[in-house]
């Protein structure tokens, strides 16, 4: 079941009440019988996947550096073993 959470208007006291999706809201305070007003949370969703927030996800700039280097190195060891080949 999903809670939710209220508070008063007149006392200013918030609670929170587990209560089914088709239950209907509280409209009294429980202290002092005042209005009650639902209180909406923030939800939190991560967007996982290609397409989505790709600067949010992205990897740290020095581990892309670290294999720009190492791939650059890689690239350099075939280009001079290609040369070696065509050398002799």
């Amino acid at each position: 079941m999903p809670t939710y959470g209220y508070q008063c208007e007149n006392c200013g006291k918030t609670f929170e009440v587990f209560q089914k999706v088709t239950d209907s809201a509280i409209t009294k305070c429980s202290d002092c019988g005042g209005k009650t007003n639902k209180i909406f949370y923030p939800v939190g969703i991560i967007f996982k996947g290609p397409g989505f927030h790709i600067t949010d996800y992205c990897r740290p700039k020095e581990a892309e550096k670290e294999t720009s280097n190492e791939s650059s190195g890689a690239k350099d060891a075939k280009n001079s073993k290609a040369l070696d080949k065509k050398a002799s």
